[in-house]
């Protein structure tokens, strides 16, 4: 059974999530500890302990969730699951955990990773002000359709643009929050199951992200890029990579780019991946790829006892 290792973006984050892995496993917590240390504060305690809003935050919930993820990861590995010995041919992440991926297969550290995470939230949510943009799912849409869509809602002032392909039927657009409540409407008279307006704190993945692709242009310029030990799907590709300047580029693209997660689990299906392994907190994407891939097999690797469950299965 071929697998892939995948890792869940911003909005699977929940107080509390990793909690069990820290009290349980020592390289657990010391993942945890390494996150502090390089952020110079406490965000295990937000993790754990919340408010929850603090923990929503985009400056915390993109390290948080890469640091859940990778204790995750390292719990199997002490079950001896680890990417470095093969237990995955291919890693890939929704968003920022594109950036878990990488700092799973070596890539990054975990303290580059989490510097440029915390980076990245921040800038993200400098970008526009608040109130200014807005991103909204179109249901029982595809693809075309609700690229249609927003083309229709943009005017010349007023950006509207897919942000994210997730499944079949499921895409999101993001820009101007004029542009994109007039996308919610037309997607409705064209047809879509549902169009709802989504509750974030930016208009993410779209043209006026160009700021923040600007500051991680220069954040991931100084930082050290390894080539990955399994190949990293990119999400604004749709395909795996190997080559540290080219995952630096992506990195950049991807912060205006559309998350292409769709064709990106299509692709691994189709070149024969038939296990996805969710590693970090929730269970989004391993819904996604059942969607996707309808045959293949996807579980979600998030608390202790699915560590020891995936380790018995897949060390029979």
């Amino acid at each position: 059974m071929t697998t892939a290792f995948i890792f869940p973006g911003q909005g699977s984050q929940a107080v509390g999530m990793g909690k069990a892995l820290f009290d349980a496993l020592p390289a657990a917590r010391a993942v945890f500890e390494e996150v502090d240390e390089a952020l110079g504060d406490k965000l295990s305690t937000i993790v754990f302990e919340g408010p929850e809003a603090d923990l929503t935050a985009t400056r915390n919930a993109q390290p948080a969730l890469m640091a859940v993820s990778i204790a995750a990861l390292r719990a199997l590995e002490a079950e001896g699951i680890s990417v470095k010995a093969h237990a995955a041919a291919f890693a890939a992440g929704h968003s920022l955990g594109e950036y878990s991926a990488l700092a799973a297969a070596g890539s990054f550290s975990i303290g580059d990773a989490a510097r440029l995470l915390r980076t990245r939230g921040e800038a993200m949510q400098k970008a526009v002000p608040v109130g200014v943009g807005a991103m909204a799912a179109l249901l029982g849409m595809d693809l075309a359709a609700a690229k249609e869509v927003a083309r229709e809602a943009a005017t010349a002032d007023e950006v509207c643009e897919v942000a994210n392909d997730n499944a079949p039927g499921q895409v999101v657009v993001s820009g101007h929050k004029a542009a994109v409540e007039r996308a919610t409407e037309i997607a409705k008279g064209k047809g879509a199951r549902r169009a709802m307006m989504l509750s974030v704190s930016a208009p993410f993945h779209c043209a006026l992200m160009e700021p923040a692709a600007e500051v991680m242009a220069n954040a991931l310029a100084g930082t050290k890029i390894h080539p990955p030990v399994v190949p990293v799907v990119a999400n604004v590709l749709a395909r795996p990579l190997i080559d540290p300047t080219e995952i630096r580029q992506r990195l950049v693209e991807q912060i205006t780019g559309t998350v292409r997660w769709r064709e990106s689990i299509s692709w691994l299906g189709e070149n024969g991946v038939t296990r996805f392994i969710e590693i970090g907190a929730g269970k989004v994407l391993s819904g996604l790829c059942k969607r996707i891939v309808t045959d293949a097999k996807a579980v979600s690797v998030g608390t202790p006892d699915d560590v020891k469950a995936l380790a018995a299965e897949m060390n029979e």
